[in-house]
């Protein structure tokens, strides 16, 4: 069996039982993610080591951590980027494919450093700037959503993937 194959098995069942604990742990799980583009109107997508797909950055925001910080944390650690100015709130969303209590923050970048692309890690197996009309194979449809929000200017859902699972 190869190893996509053994994620796409795997993963459903590593996503419940961490929603699961989580239930208990936390009241609800709130994430934040960052849109961050560059001066070509590329966006930076990461790859990650346990769930398919293309994926904006970005990760839980732990206690006592307000959104903005999350945000700064999780674009450091997944790609090397270092915001210098204020991020833009793009939307709250409310992604009930993940959980029933799951909301993510996404915030557009567009004033950050990145000295360097980050090397491949056990979270990140891949990342960069991609075209947004030509976006990766497996670009998840919450994460396309977002794009095409900021993008196109187009009404801003509440829903992070409300036809399909994200």
């Amino acid at each position: 069996m190869t190893q996509s194959r053994l994620r796409i098995l795997i993963e459903p069942l590593v996503r419940r039982c961490l929603h699961f604990y989580w239930r208990f742990a936390r009241g609800m799980t709130f994430g934040v993610r960052g849109l961050v583009m560059d001066g070509q109107g590329r966006v930076f997508l990461v790859k990650h080591s346990y769930v398919a797909g293309w994926h904006l950055p970005g990760g839980g925001v732990e206690v006592g951590e307000t959104a903005r910080e999350a945000l700064c944390r999780e674009l450091h650690e997944e790609g090397n980027i270092v915001v210098e100015g204020e991020p833009q709130l793009h939307g709250i969303f409310f992604n009930r494919h993940v959980s029933r209590r799951d909301h993510v923050a996404v915030y557009l970048v567009r004033s950050y450093r990145q000295d360097s692309k980050p090397e491949p890690n056990g979270e990140i197996v891949d990342c960069g700037f991609f075209d947004a009309a030509g976006l990766p194979e497996g670009t998840t449809r919450g994460t396309r959503r977002r794009i095409a929000e900021v993008l196109q200017g187009g009404p801003v859902s509440t829903d992070w993937a409300p036809t399909e699972g994200d």
